[in-house]
Order: C-alpha cells, then structure tokens, then sequence
C-alpha cells in the first residue's frame, strides 16, 4: 500500500456512503448555493454565540450526512473532525451527541483532506468499516480569534480571504453500496503533506503561506504515483484565492506542469467575487468541505470528471503566533477521488 515517500495507494479501496453541507446565507447566495444541502438565513444558528452557532452547524451536517448514507450513527466506529478554533470547541460541542469515538483534528483549512485521509486509512485497513469526516468554519469565529472584532470594521487588503460559514461531511466506508450501473465514488489513495514554511508574515495574504506547501504535495504525488497532471481531470486546492492560485500556478510551470484549465481552487467556486467581494476568494476549513459535498462529489458522481486530486491547504498560524513575529507555515494534504460504476473492478 506505500507509495514512494508520503502516499498510500488502496488495495481495498474506501467508498463514500454519504456526504452533506451546511453553510450560511452568503455561501448559499453563490455559485454553489443551489446544490448546498442547508443554507441557514440566521448567522447565529438558533444560538447564544457564535461558537456554539458553529457546533450547531457541525450536528445539523453530520446528521444529515448519516441520513443520507443510510447508516446509523451506532455502527459509525470513529468520527474524524475539526474546525480552526482553539481547542476545537466547535467540534467538542458539536459532535458531542453523537456519541461516536473521536479523534479531533487541527490542520488549519486542510483538516476535511487530513479526516478524509485518515479517515480512509482507518476503513481501507480493516480497524472500522465506517467512519465519519467532517470540518467546520464560521466567518465570525475566525475574524474573532485570528483578526480583529467584527464591529472593528477594519479595512481588508484585495489578498485577504472571506472565511466559509459552512461545514462539509462524508461517511466513510469499506464497503459499496453501489447497484451495477449506478455510479459512485471512491478514494483510492491519498498524499500526505508536509510543513512548508516560505518565511510568509502576513495573515492577511494567507494564499501566499499555502501556495508553496500546495505545489509541494502535488509533486509528491506525481512522484510517489509516477503520474503527472494529465492522470486528473480536476486538481482542486482548497482556499488559496487569487493570489494563491497565481504562485501556485507559476511554481508548478516552473517545474514543467502546466495545471492551467485544469486546476480549481474551491475558494474562488464557493463565492462569486465579482458580485459578493469577497476579495482574494474564500478560506476557512468549512471552504473545501462544503465546496467537496456541493460540487466536487457531484461532479464525479455525474460523470463530469473521472479523477480528481482533492487537496486541502491550510495555513498553521495562531493569534499567539503571529503576535511574536512567527511566519506562517502552510501544508496541503492530497486525497484521490476517482468515479466508477457500481460492479466495476478497482
């Protein structure tokens, strides 16, 4: 199952049973918005603050994701999920109900490819036939932990980001439920990133952090598959926006890869920058989640794109951090996506 230096390839491939996304008004009001499960008109959720609006939306998403899958959350072995708040509360409070053993996980906006990943490996090795992935982000708790107060209303730069109010589940499993003919999809290996650090400092160009931990997971994965951009028909980052999309695009040229026409970053789909400004595009660990349940899946399933190389990128800054001067280290995890007909071999 190893594959060069930081991937897995699946010999029992892992499947995915069921997915959902839960987002607020202004991601439902873009692009995506029509295939969004839950677009919520209230920021708050029904609730008393902003952290507890997102654990709300981690509940309402999960349970969505079990109900549509089929399965019930007793036989989900392990939950995988995060969000970018210290000590994950949002995930802490949210998942509490569900009563489902948790690993709780921060990888900053690549946390839904680091669930999905480990995850997969959970499932494909035997130790629990399903799992569940999910991650969150609120556009209020994370301009309230790593900015500034929102009634600040302090002016944003053009390489800023516009965090996701959404989250994004999957459930996992061993085995597929799909009839002969009808389609499905399926996890077939994943790339595990690494910390790159560029010696970026500014939090508000985050795109520029993760651009090069981006370009490094995509060229270890073409080197551990021996594959190149040609293999997919999709390379889907996670939030880099304008800018990120820019470096990374130069890097890989320089490199010999051209992934332009064929790469995508989910946050510039989730939003529409020209009529929503929302700057450099989207961000937030609910960006790549949502935009992975509302667009990439349902491309596969519909036989829009065969393979796609799902990744995740994230930014590891802290308010502690960034206070002391510390440059901002990215990383990008890669997780193989890849459509079939039910009854078709791997």
């Amino acid at each position: 199952m190893q594959k060069g230096r930081a991937s897995l390839w699946f010999d029992h491939p892992v499947y995915i049973a069921g997915m959902a996304c839960v987002a607020g008004r202004k991601e439902g009001d873009g692009p995506l918005g029509p295939a969004i499960d839950v677009t919520e008109q209230d920021p708050m959720f029904g609730a008393e603050c902003w952290e507890q609006a997102e654990s709300a939306m981690q509940k309402q998403a999960a349970g969505l994701a079990l109900e549509k899958s089929g399965i019930s959350r007793s036989d989900v072995r392990y939950l995988f999920a995060g969000d970018l708040l210290g000590q994950l509360i949002a995930t802490s409070f949210g998942t509490a109900d569900l009563k489902i053993p948790l690993f709780g996980l921060y990888g900053a906006c690549s946390t839904m490819g680091e669930a999905m990943g480990l995850g997969a490996m959970c499932v494909s090795a035997g130790y629990g036939d399903k799992v569940l992935a999910l991650a969150s982000s609120h556009y209020a708790t994370a301009e309230k932990q790593f900015r500034f107060p929102l009634g600040y209303g302090n002016q944003r730069p053009e390489s800023a980001a516009w965090t996701v109010t959404g989250c994004g589940a999957v459930v996992l499993s061993r085995d597929s439920a799909a009839r002969p003919g009808k389609s499905a999809v399926r996890i077939t290996g994943i790339t595990t990133g690494r910390m790159v650090d560029m010696g970026v400092r500014d939090s508000m160009n985050m795109g520029a952090a993760m651009a090069p931990a981006a370009w490094d997971t995509i060229m270890q994965n073409f080197r551990d598959f021996g594959v190149d951009e040609n293999y997919y028909d999709r390379i889907i980052t996670g939030d880099l926006g304008k800018v990120g999309q820019k470096a990374l695009l130069d890097f890989m040229r320089q490199q010999g890869h051209e992934l332009a026409g064929r790469h995508m970053d989910c946050g510039l789909e989730i939003y529409d920058n020209e009529r929503q400004d929302t700057h450099s595009g989207g961000s937030g660990c609910g960006c790549s989640a949502v935009t992975l349940c509302a667009c990439i899946l349902p491309g596969l399933l519909t036989g829009k794109w065969k393979r796609v190389l799902f990744l995740p990128t994230g930014a590891l800054l802290s308010a502690v951090s960034f206070n002391e001067g510390q440059s901002i280290p990215g990383i990008a995890h890669g997780v193989m996506l890849e459509s079939f007909q039910g009854g078709d071999a791997l």
